[in-house]
């Protein structure tokens, strides 16, 4: 399935941190940057999180919530965020559907050998649940400054 911008959100309901269930239902009435990333504790995906983490109030002033979503199970996430100090929720993803749903889980290479993995995507949704920006194949450097400007100025 491919999203658009101006489209709905898949819906999802999903397992975060914290105990909470993390839903699509649940987040409407407020903005929301979904970022999927590939692996707890490796090097892109935890400089992305540290970045998140850092501008953490400046997305809370401007009403937006930040979820990370990848296929590693809770307790990794708990180590993850225990590890580096972050504050938002991680959700797991271990089934893959989420994933599927936003077209992130996609046929990768390295070193010649084809693997299904995460594309490094990140997706703001306004408060209506629509889709207003989608940043595929994010690159981490000045990523998180670029999420933050286009959820101040919805």
């Amino acid at each position: 399935m491919t999203i658009m911008t101006g489209t709905g959100a898949p819906s999802f309901s999903l397992p975060g941190t914290d105990g909470r269930q993390i839903s699509l239902d649940g987040l409407k009435g407020r903005k929301v940057v979904l970022y999927f990333y590939p692996k707890d504790d490796t090097s892109g995906c935890t400089l992305e999180a540290q970045n998140f983490q850092a501008l953490r109030k400046d997305f809370a002033a401007a009403d937006t919530e930040i979820i990370g979503i990848s296929p590693d199970s809770l307790k990794s996430h708990d180590k993850f965020r225990a590890k580096y100090g972050l504050d938002f929720t991680l959700a797991s993803d271990e089934e893959k559907s989420m994933l599927e749903a936003y077209g992130v889980w996609v046929e990768k290479s390295m070193y010649g050998r084809k693997y299904m993995g995460v594309e490094r995507t990140t997706i703001l949704i306004d408060r209506n649940g629509k889709i207003a920006r989608i940043w595929p194949k994010v690159k981490v450097d000045g990523h998180v400054e670029e999420v933050l400007k286009a959820a101040q100025a919805l």
